[in-house]
C-alpha cells in the first residue's frame, strides 16, 4: 500500500518483508557453503547436506534453498538419500544429464552411491583446522 494511502500513525512504521524476501541467514549461508563443497563427480543427499551444515533436521530447507538458487549453486549434486533424483520431468532429466557429464554413473534410475557419494568431514575436524 502506498504511504500516502495509509493512516498517519502507520506511515512511519516499517512494512514487514515477505519470508521469501528476507536476507539469507547464517544457517542458509552455511548450507550453501556445504553444497558448494561437493566436488565434481560426487553427490550428496539433502539430509547429509543439512547435517554437515550443523542442521540435521533441515533437509526440507536444503530443498527449498536449491529451488531458488538458479545456477548459483551446484544443485544437481544433491539427490535423495537412496540415490534417486527427486526432481521430476525436465528438471530431473537435466539433473541426470549434468551428473552424467561429470562422470557420475547410474544403476537404472539410481546413482551408484558406492562410487559417487561424497563424505563430508566431521565438524570436529573442521573446528580443529580453524584452531590451527
Amino acid at each position: 500500500m502506498k504511504d500516502s494511502l495509509r493512516p498517519p500513525e502507520q506511515r512511519d512504521q516499517e512494512i514487514p518483508k515477505r519470508r521469501d524476501q528476507e536476507m539469507p541467514t547464517r544457517r542458509d549461508q552455511e548450507i550453501e557453503r556445504i553444497i558448494r563443497s561437493i566436488p565434481r563427480g560426487k553427490v550428496s543427499s539433502y539430509s547429509a547436506v543439512a547435517a554437515a551444515a550443523g542442521y540435521p533436521l533441515y533437509h526440507r530447507l536444503v530443498a527449498k534453498l536449491l529451488r531458488g538458487c538458479g545456477d548459483r549453486l551446484p544443485w544437481h549434486r544433491v539427490i535423495g538419500a537412496d540415490g534417486n533424483i527427486r526432481l521430476t520431468q525436465e528438471a530431473g532429466y537435466e539433473q541426470r544429464l549434468r551428473l552424467e557429464m561429470e562422470g557420475v554413473r547410474f544403476a537404472g534410475a539410481l546413482v551408484d552411491l558406492a562410487a559417487h557419494q561424497h563424505q563430508f568431514r566431521q565438524w570436529e575436524d573442521q573446528c580443529e583446522d580453524q584452531l590451527d
